[in-house]
C-alpha cells in the first residue's frame, strides 16, 4: 500500500456542512454520510488508507432563498474559511476545493477571489449541474473565463439534475446511475457549445473517471460530423478527441478496469488521479475499489503509482 497517496475526492462534512444537514436540508443523492466527519476520524481513514492528502470538497452548490437570499453566500464563505483553519492546522494533509454560492456568476466570481487570493485554497469545486444549469449556457461564461485564466484546478463533482432525476430516478440513490450520466450530459454540453475551443486550458478533474463520459467518447466524437444543434458551435470529431484527452479523471468508485479501460481510450495514465469519495463511500467500499485499482492490469506499475500521487502533484505542486 502506497504510504503517499494524494485524494482529490473527499468530502468535508463537518462545521457548517453538518450544521446545515442537522437543520433540515436533505443530502443529495439520497444516501447518508457512512461516518460523523471530523478531522481525527479523517486523519486516522487517511493513515488507515495510505492517503498523505486529502483535497477536501463540500459538493452542493446552493442558492438563496425567498426568506434568505443572501443563505449560500453566507454558506460558501463559512465553509472556505473552515477550510482555511484545517489546511492552517494540519499542514500537507488537507487542501480544498472552494465552495461557491449557485446565485449566479457574479457571486461565484466574488467568492472565487477570496477564496484564491485571501484563502489561498487549492482549487474550486463545481457541480454536474447548478439549479439545472449546465456549463456551455451563457450563464456560465464569465466563470469560465477566470478560471480559464487563472489555470486552476475545478473539481466537477456530479448532482442530481432537478428535471431528469425526480423522472428517471426510480426512487433510487443518484449515486447508483444519474450521477455518472449528469457528469457525461454536463461535459458533452460543454463539448457542443464550444467551451473547450474557447477555454481550451481549462483544468477540469471529473468524478468517477467521467462517469459514462469515456464510453460514449468516440459517439460524441463522431456525431459531431453530423450535425450540431442550432446554438451549437462549429465542431469535428479532432476537437472533441483533444478536448476529452485535455481532461482529469479521477478514480473514486471507478479504478478497476471497466473504467480505467475506456478512461485511457480517451486521454493518457498521467491525466488519471486517486480518489476515494470518502466518507459518502463507506471505508469498506473504498477497501474494494483501490484493491481493484492496486491490481487493475490496465495500468503499469509505474502508471499505478503516477495515479496515487505524481500525476496530482503536476495540478498541486505544494504538496511536493
Amino acid at each position: 500500500m502506497s504510504p503517499n497517496r494524494i485524494d482529490v475526492h473527499a468530502h468535508y462534512t463537518g462545521g457548517t456542512v453538518d450544521e446545515t444537514f442537522r437543520n433540515g436540508f436533505a443530502l443529495a443523492g439520497g444516501f447518508k454520510m457512512s461516518v460523523q466527519w471530523s478531522p481525527q476520524a479523517a486523519l486516522e481513514y487517511m493513515d488507515r488508507q495510505g492517503i498523505a492528502t486529502q483535497i477536501l470538497s463540500a459538493p452542493w452548490t446552493f442558492t438563496g432563498t425567498a426568506d434568505d437570499p443572501g443563505f449560500a453566500t453566507r454558506w460558501a464563505r463559512r465553509v472556505n474559511e473552515e477550510y482555511a483553519q484545517l489546511i492552517e492546522e494540519y499542514p500537507g494533509r488537507f487542501g480544498a476545493f472552494a465552495a461557491l454560492p449557485g446565485d449566479s456568476a457574479e457571486a461565484m466570481l466574488e467568492e472565487l477571489a477570496y477564496a484564491l487570493d485571501t484563502l489561498h485554497l487549492d482549487g474550486v469545486m463545481l457541480n454536474s449541474n447548478t439549479a439545472g444549469r449546465y456549463l456551455g449556457e451563457d450563464w456560465a461564461e464569465p466563470l469560465l473565463a477566470e478560471l480559464h485564466r487563472r489555470q486552476v484546478p475545478v473539481f466537477l463533482h456530479p448532482f442530481d439534475s432537478p428535471v431528469i432525476a425526480d423522472h428517471l430516478g426510480f426512487g433510487r440513490a443518484s449515486s447508483v446511475c444519474e450521477f455518472p450520466f449528469d457528469t457525461a450530459r454536463n461535459v458533452i454540453n460543454a463539448l457542443y457549445r464550444g467551451v473547450f475551443q474557447r477555454y481550451p486550458d481549462l483544468k477540469l478533474i471529473l468524478a468517477h473517471c467521467g462517469g459514462a463520459l469515456p464510453t460514449l467518447g468516440w459517439r460524441i466524437a463522431e456525431h459531431s460530423t453530423m450535425g450540431t444543434g442550432p446554438r451549437d458551435a462549429a465542431l469535428d470529431a479532432a476537437q472533441v478527441t483533444r478536448a476529452l484527452s485535455g481532461l482529469y479523471y479521477e478514480t473514486a468508485l471507478a479504478g478497476g478496469r471497466h473504467s480505467i479501460l475506456p478512461t485511457l481510450e480517451v486521454t493518457g495514465a498521467d491525466h488519471i488521479l486517486f480518489g476515494t469519495d470518502w466518507p459518502a463511500a463507506p471505508e469498506a467500499t473504498v477497501e474494494r475499489a483501490i484493491e481493484q485499482l492496486m491490481t487493475n492490469s490496465a495500468l503499469t506499475d509505474a502508471q499505478r503509482a503516477a495515479v496515487q500521487r505524481d500525476n496530482a502533484l503536476a495540478l498541486f505542486p505544494r504538496f511536493a
